[in-house]
């Protein structure tokens, strides 16, 4: 395993299961000193550390990010990961889901940078990633809410890049595909036909399957990286060639 974070530090949002665990694992192999910000991360152990917070209000993101920076010495790198979904059409989701989803999906994003800017200023090495998704950059049926938040993540992405970049802070995201995570699960527990929902959750994905949480979390950690450098206001699908793959229908035997 390489350790091209050694002496870094690194705060995860939304730490403490699927793309945020898997994110803040590798993190910490590849040396970085990770602290993960969660509703509950009372499964969180060493070598991670773990805070309360909810990206919806404002001081429990404040008191939270402090305490995170406090304990690692500093922060150099921000993954804001922490979000929800939600399933159906325009015509389905309650005014009260729309903003409690932006809430989460964006202004999460909004509170927690807003936060760690000032230790992020002081890293000679400073690096936002956020999680977006294949959402973002194209239409998906019964993810009208999902997909605008999503949409929103990518131009605060771009916008947050341009407003930093003189500062010495790179901001990126990751547009995952279908990640094989338990919010997907329990999505899938809900079907009529879980089996066939799968198959075909796996059949849109070009490369035939779902992500897997850590192909996500390599991406981020690319990202994060010194290695990424050059890298500001940038969108890196890991998606199985979902966004930019045009298939032929196999041939029928």
């Amino acid at each position: 395993m390489t350790t091209d974070l050694d002496g870094l530090t690194a705060l995860v949002t939304g730490g403490a299961s699927g793309i945020g665990l898997a994110t803040a694992r590798l993190l910490s192999e590849r040396g970085a000193d990770v602290a993960v910000l969660d509703l509950d991360p009372s499964g969180i152990h060493r070598p991670l550390r773990g805070f309360t917070a909810d990206v919806a209000d404002d001081a429990s993101v404040r008191a939270a990010v402090e305490a995170a920076a406090g304990a690692l010495g500093g922060i150099d790198i921000l993954v804001n990961n922490a979000g929800i979904g939600a399933a159906g059409t325009v015509e389905d989701n309650p005014d009260e889901q729309w903003h409690r989803v932006l809430d989460v999906n964006v202004l999460g994003i909004v509170r927690t940078t807003r936060a760690a800017l000032p230790h992020l200023r002081r890293s000679p090495a400073a690096s936002v990633v956020n999680t977006c998704s294949i959402a973002a950059t194209a239409g998906l049926p019964q993810r009208a809410l999902y997909s605008a938040s999503k949409g929103a993540v990518l131009s605060l992405t771009l916008a947050m890049a341009a407003d930093h970049v003189r500062e010495g802070i790179r901001v990126n995201c990751v547009n995952p595909g279908t990640v094989d995570t338990p919010w997907v699960g329990r999505l899938l527990d809900t079907a009529p036909d879980p089996a066939a929902e799968r198959a075909a959750l796996n059949g849109r994905q070009p490369h035939g399957r779902l992500v897997t949480a850590e192909e996500v979390a390599a991406a981020v950690a690319y990202l994060a990286s010194p290695a990424a450098g050059s890298v500001t206001g940038t969108a890196l699908a890991v998606d199985g060639g979902m966004a930019g793959l045009r298939l032929r229908p196999e041939p029928k035997t």
